[in-house]
């Protein structure tokens, strides 16, 4: 899934909930990501030499100078479809 795919997935999931425009959610994923030109909020974290937790989503960390993510128990139960 690209930057685009992305944006509409999010607007299907959050139409019932009144629904968000698409520039609206391709600001919030560009802030949280970040571009080419600006790096979104996980990066300036990790850079800090500070973690950011999703919980049931993971943990983004920085390993020897390279950013992880540490999927969480949700995300890998869901992944390899123990949720039922």
């Amino acid at each position: 899934m690209d930057r685009s795919g992305l944006i509409e997935a999010i607007g299907r999931k959050t139409a019932g909930g009144g629904g968000l425009p698409d520039d609206g959610i391709g600001r919030v994923v560009d802030a949280l990501f970040g571009t080419v030109a600006e790096p979104g909020v996980i990066a300036e974290a990790l850079k800090e030499g500070r973690a950011v937790t999703l919980v049931g989503f993971g943990s983004f960390h920085d390993v020897g100078g390279e950013a992880s993510l540490r999927p969480g128990k949700a995300l890998n139960e869901f992944v390899q479809d123990r949720t039922g």
